[in-house]
């Protein structure tokens, strides 16, 4: 007589875990993420296109689905599903909302829901940092730091910056709305950023004033246009991926995360694909740089600008499933999975 499988367990592992499991963890992150982008580049990996769900109603937001398989001493599948409701800082609450899906790569059995908003902006700290410093090689260190948006995920790129080892004599701040300015300043003052701090009123000042820029903005088209502010030659973490025009990036050395998934919707990298109807202003991936095979010039513009790939929300996310779980703080859901016999 055969009897009914035991249940696989599910846990779901809400935002509050999530920040406790990654505070002050901004190293081994990284550390991580770097990790994550070899895997990637060694083809140890399964990352396939987003799917954007997009409303005709509403058509500021989104919804992504952003399914991937880490292999290699990661091993884990899933699946996360972020919203971008830029209507939502109308009223304080925040742009972006997230669950991820962790899956047994043996049984496919999901095994954790965790809250995600959080792992999505760590991952986005913690590969800006790392192309922050990888791609600085070779060049002068950055010493003064500007911030194109000032919401939540400059804020973390800041914490990550900051957190492996970098300090800036000048901390800039632009952003469209002069609330969200002085609420990343008054962040930047009370973590104790060494340095000055200036809000800017123009996205030129910005520019000018800045070796390292981060845009981390809303724009869904690009509202950058003149390379002329550039020619001090910055590094560029371009992690919103609209905000500079087709001529800014082909005057510029560009690298991303992933060719394929950056030269689409709409970013800047697939509007300068379509002017030139090639790809060769990309000049590598990150992981070209981390072994070795792309040189990053020292006296040229440098813009990275990543995608964001699947696999490191789930690198990201199996760590904080297994630092929640070693803590015995796994919150269970008996019962979840009950039809597990086959034939009833």
């Amino acid at each position: 007589m055969s009897t009914a499988p035991s249940a696989p367990p599910f846990a779901v592992i809400s935002g509050e875990q999530v920040q406790q499991a990654l505070h002050g963890r901004e190293s081994e992150i990284a550390d991580l993420v770097e990790t994550v982008y070899r895997l990637h580049g060694a083809g140890d990996s399964v990352n396939p296109p987003s799917y954007f769900l997009r409303f005709p109603d509403r058509p500021s937001s989104r919804i992504i689905a952003l399914p991937a398989s880490l292999g290699g001493p990661l091993r884990v599948d899933g699946l996360k599903w972020i919203s971008s409701f830029p209507e939502n800082t109308r009223s304080g609450l925040p742009r972006a909302s997230a669950v991820l899906i962790l899956n047994n790569p043996d049984t496919g059995y999901p095994y954790a829901c965790l809250e995600s908003s959080v792992i999505s902006a760590t991952r986005t700290a913690a590969s800006a940092a790392l192309a922050a410093h990888r791609l600085s090689a070779g060049r002068e260190r950055p010493r003064r730091v500007g911030f194109a948006g000032a919401g939540l995920i400059a804020r973390y790129i800041h914490t990550h910056l900051s957190a492996t080892g970098w300090e800036f004599e000048d901390t800039g701040v632009y952003d469209l709305s002069a609330d969200s300015a002085a609420g990343f300043r008054g962040y930047l003052e009370r973590s104790g950023a060494p340095g000055r701090i200036t809000v800017h009123s123009t996205a030129e000042s910005l520019v000018r004033a800045s070796d390292l820029l981060v845009f981390a903005t809303v724009a869904a088209a690009p509202h950058v246009h003149d390379p002329q502010w550039f020619t001090h030659h910055p590094l560029v973490l371009h992690v919103s991926l609209r905000d500079l025009s087709p001529r800014i990036l082909l005057a510029s050395a560009n690298f991303v995360d992933d060719v394929e998934h950056c030269l689409k919707a709409e970013t800047s990298p697939h509007l300068a694909e379509r002017v030139t109807g090639s790809r060769e202003f990309v000049d590598g991936t990150l992981n070209d740089v981390l072994t070795g095979r792309v040189a990053v010039p020292a006296d040229r513009t440098v813009v990275f600008s990543p995608f964001g790939l699947g696999v490191l929300d789930l690198a990201v996310g199996r760590f904080v499933h297994d630092e929640v779980a070693r803590r015995g703080e796994l919150r269970a859901v008996d019962g979840f999975f009950h039809e597990l016999r086959r034939y009833g």
